[in-house]
């Protein structure tokens, strides 16, 4: 819990120290052997009337979004491994070198530090969460509210991936997103398996037709500019489980099966913090919902299907499944929802792992104007991706002998032809693509921030995107 003081609480508080400063501090307290400081260090100090948790804060010049929110998961991992209940903290100190920003990455901070997922445990851990709470001066309400959805979002999105794969097929994945967005003014509309058959989303239910629970493509409007003919489109990979198909994965890859749908579930939280937050912007959404498994139904390589848009695909390889159902919803998208701007996010290659691990995501863009307000939304949500650049030469790598496109290029760029495929499908639109394969999930947490598991990568990112569209 999270909420707004006057004045501090007498029991427990937080003290921000910064090394410059922590000799000084720590003298006066007796504590110059045990406590300098240092990034991430900390230390609780009883005095007569009250108890004081040292957070120490490094170097004062290399102070940004990202270590805000690191120190404060830091202080909310210490208080609750202290078991304490209540404590209060000032993050003036923050606020006086970052702005209000500073506001939201405090709250992201000690909201996802105090994280972790026991759905499918019988017997819960018993920890009570603490009340954090935060001296702040008026005209930072906002900064605390828009913190507190994003908090709200990324906990959702994280909770989706999560979820074990018998829990969260295609139709209960759909449920819970529609039921998310029901409290927001969220427009929603499901197609169903006979309903992209009818329409001829060879590419969707062809991935989707592999398993016996059957794909749908989830449709999310939010209307917040009635005036305006500009509609981004957000397209989100959601693939519920991902075998493979017949390339099937190693067995090394198979623990992470059931997470391959935390494009989809970043791009519902970052639509319904839009909605909650009033953004003035045009958003939908284009879900394409499936699974990706080995049966008498599932498309082998070699195979050519024709997609919604009309073009033939030849898949050559059953585990580059994700950018074909993108590439339905990215044509629907566009042809019956009148998106103007198009941006994909999925967690779509290893190859974007394996150039750039786990810290920082791919992007690529073909509309530098676009691209500038996400590298302006990206300085606000502390989140790190590389643009990545392509030629003509990347393009052919695609071209098909048998198919107007292939759904794998040669044995490199594998980051790149796969963003190129589902640009194949944008019609000429300004189009951003997001790869966040990489960092979605983390094994080994690297910022005190994560957990072990997802992440909720894309959710910041996306809506400071949508709030930096409003003002475009």
């Amino acid at each position: 819990m999270i909420s707004v003081v006057k004045k501090k609480n007498e029991i427990y508080s937080v003290d921000f120290v910064w090394e410059k400063d922590a000799h000084i501090r720590s003298f006066k307290m007796g504590l110059e052997k045990v406590f300098h400081g240092e990034y991430l260090e900390s230390l609780l100090v009883p005095l007569s009337s009250q108890a004081v948790l040292l957070a120490g804060c490094g170097k004062e010049e290399e102070l940004g979004l990202l270590q805000v929110k690191e120190i404060l998961a830091a202080v909310s991992k210490r208080s609750k491994e202290l078991h304490i209940r209540e404590i209060s903290l000032d993050p003036g100190c923050f606020v006086e070198r970052l702005g209000e920003k500073a506001i939201t990455a405090v709250v992201l901070g000690l909201g996802l530090g105090g994280y972790s997922y026991e759905y499918s445990k019988t017997e819960k851990q018993e920890s009570a969460d603490c009340n954090f709470q935060l001296e702040i001066t008026e005209g930072f309400e906002d900064s605390l509210q828009e913190g507190l959805e994003l908090l709200k979002g990324i906990c959702f999105a994280r909770n989706m991936v999560n979820t074990p794969g018998n829990h969260l097929r295609p139709m209960d994945f759909a449920r819970k997103i529609t039921d998310y967005v029901s409290d927001c003014g969220v427009e929603t509309e499901m197609l169903v398996y006979g309903q992209l058959r009818t329409l001829h989303m060879e590419a969707l239910y062809g991935v989707g037709g592999s398993s016996e629970y059957p794909p749908c493509l989830l449709i999310l409007r939010y209307k917040g500019d009635p005036g305006s003919k500009e509609i981004y489109g957000l397209i989100g990979k959601g693939i519920t489980c991902d075998t493979g198909g017949y390339c099937l994965k190693e067995s090394s890859s198979m623990a992470g099966i059931k997470g391959d749908m935390a494009g989809a579930a970043a791009v519902t939280a970052a639509v319904h913090a839009a909605a909650v937050r009033k953004l003035k912007v045009n958003i939908t959404a284009c879900l394409p919902l499936s699974e990706n498994r080995i049966s008498q139904s599932a498309l082998l390589p070699g195979d050519v299907i024709t997609g919604y848009s009309g073009k033939t695909i030849e898949v050559l390889n059953t585990d580059a499944e994700g950018r074909l159902v993108l590439s339905d919803a990215v044509s629907y998208g566009i042809r019956k929802e009148g998106i103007t701007k198009v941006l994909d996010i999925a967690t779509l290659t290893g190859a974007v792992g394996q150039m750039l691990g786990n810290t920082i995501g791919g992007t690529m863009s073909d509309d530098d104007s676009f691209y500038q307000l996400f590298e302006r939304a990206q300085s606000w949500s502390a989140e790190r991706y590389l643009r990545l650049p392509y030629g003509k030469e990347h393009e052919k790598m695609i071209d098909s002998d048998v198919a107007d496109v292939k759904n794998v290029g040669g044995g490199c760029c594998g980051t790149i032809t796969a963003g190129l495929f589902i640009r194949r499908f944008c019609e000429g639109k300004p189009w951003i693509h997001m790869d966040i394969a990489g960092t979605a999930w983390c094994g080994t947490p690297t910022y005190a921030f994560e957990s072990k598991g997802a992440t909720g990568a894309g959710v910041t990112t996306l809506y400071y995107l949508m709030k930096e569209a409003q003002a475009d």
